[in-house]
């Protein structure tokens, strides 16, 4: 079979403006070729067997020179490879797209271009300012930043540049930007025309530095900007103190660290980041599923469950639908819990208030459990509360443990980063066992505790939480963040 060669835009950097098409050509690649500056867990859906070269380019030092990359290419897609070329932001906007799809064409090979969102129109609209807009700015000019100004034989017409009625955007442009400003000005660009430069736009820790053509150099020196950034020119960027909204958002500027699991970790870290926070996945544990033999569920009245990642190994192990709980009184110990037993089609009959064992056995008190058969599915280093407290009622209780939780060691460059943290979340006492166990330090982060028994767990450790969350489960969690903050 011929191979073909995607031209694949994978968007500014948040990975949340990858295209869908971008996805399902990722996980079907043989082969992948990316970039520098593509998002943040863009490969993660890869195939496990996919081939993947780095030929991003450094300022000043490429990973791989274009020529070579070009026919690179060329060779895979001859091969018979399915060849996914990922960059950053838009493959024909700054991308070199364009070279590479003519030396495909040129070398006879099948290709397809797959836009993206270009930084040049995304870190504007993150820090709040439209590029084109009807009383503003009825046009927009895209330029490179890379070209030195001052070299002979500029291909760009700054005064062309200077009279363009509308916003002009470089790429690039933040260390020419002192003569970017000073040509611009020279060519009869108003010196007290608003600027703007974005620094890691659509990113956790975008920087936003506004000024006029006249101070915008200043300024962002002054403010340690960095690549990669976009600066733009013209009246839009007046708006940015209007529409500014990325910074309005409540963990805007926080660096949140999350040592739960890494398959469960994705619910917090989205929650977090959807608040504005930039998230560390630093996992201390992983969950490693035992292989036990499940008794018939039907042959107990009440089957309770305590965590779901038991709800999820369960089901797997029971390899069976819903009905298998058919008649059966069914306990979550929280609301997670039991949102995991309603995506197996189970709806929990009893969810108590406090979401520990002790608050469950609570709301278990009017039930009939004497010489009753309960089942509890739990991990195998849970505590007995739960178990003991059902047998002191006179049931009949059978413990199953579906799991282990075991240290995940955090790696240097993992230990590293925890230093900038702001906030470190506790979900569990394995967590924090494990966390500390595993050469973890808080720092001078907060530590974020999600109930009184994982708050117990870390003064043991020597660590009394700064916050404990009132509600015991995920959102819980991140609601005392934001008050955290907050206060």
């Amino acid at each position: 079979m011929p191979g073909i060669v995607f031209l694949v835009g994978a968007g500014p950097g948040d990975p949340g403006l990858m295209t869908r098409r971008s996805l399902e050509l990722i996980a079907s690649a043989d082969a992948i070729l990316y970039d520098r500056l593509i998002p943040s867990g863009a490969l993660s859906g890869a195939r496990p067997d996919v081939e993947l070269r780095y030929v991003g380019k450094q300022p000043g030092a490429p990973a791989m020179e274009q020529d070579e990359i070009n026919a690179l290419l060329v060779a895979l897609a001859r091969a018979g490879r399915r060849v996914v070329r990922l960059k950053g932001g838009d493959p024909f906007v700054f991308g070199r797209g364009g070279e590479e799809a003519e030396a495909l064409a040129a070398a006879g090979v099948a290709f397809e271009i797959v836009p993206g969102v270009s930084a040049g129109v995304a870190a504007p609209a993150y820090a709040g300012v439209p590029v084109t807009h009807r009383d503003a700015a009825s046009a927009v000019a895209f330029v490179t930043g890379h070209e030195d100004p001052t070299k002979d034989g500029s291909a760009l017409d700054w005064e062309a540049l200077a009279r363009f009625p509308g916003t002009l955007v470089f790429y690039m442009g933040v260390k020419n930007l002192p003569q970017i400003a000073e040509r611009l000005g020279a060519a009869g660009r108003p010196a007290d025309e608003p600027a703007l430069v974005v620094a890691q736009g659509t990113l956790p820790g975008q920087c936003a530095v506004g000024g006029t053509l006249a101070d915008i150099a200043q300024r962002v020196a002054e403010a340690g900007i960095r690549p990669p950034a976009i600066t733009l020119v013209g009246p839009v960027a007046g708006l940015r103190e209007t529409l500014a909204w990325i910074e309005r958002r409540p963990l805007h500027g926080q660096i949140v660290a999350v040592t739960r699991a890494r398959a469960q970790a994705s619910g917090l870290a989205a929650r977090l980041g959807e608040l504005g926070a930039q998230v560390l996945e630093t996992p201390a544990i992983r969950i490693a599923p035992r292989q036990v033999s499940l008794p018939d569920p039907g042959d107990y009245a009440l089957v309770c469950f305590t965590s779901p990642n038991g709800v999820h190994i369960f089901f797997e192990l029971l390899g069976a639908d819903a009905r298998a709980l058919a008649g059966v009184r069914v306990a979550a110990i929280g609301p997670g819990t039991a949102a995991a037993l309603a995506e197996h089609g189970v709806a929990a009959d009893v969810v108590p208030e406090r979401f520990v064992a002790e608050g469950l056995l609570e709301a278990l008190a009017d039930e009939p459990l004497r010489g009753a058969h309960a089942l509890v599915a739990r991990a195998a280093e849970a505590r007995d509360v739960l178990p003991r407290g059902l047998r002191e009622r006179g049931a009949e209780v059978d413990v199953v443990s579906l799991y282990d939780t075991v240290a995940e060691p955090l790696s240097t460059s993992e230990r590293e980063a925890l230093a900038d943290a702001t906030h470190i979340t506790f979900t569990s006492s394995s967590t924090v066992r494990f966390f500390f166990g595993g050469g973890g330090e808080v720092g001078g982060a907060r530590v974020v505790s999600i109930g009184p028994i994982t708050s117990e767990t870390l003064r043991e450790h020597g660590i009394v939480p700064h916050v404990e969350a009132s509600r015991h489960d995920i959102e819980g969690l991140v609601d005392a963040i934001v008050e955290d903050v907050r206060t």
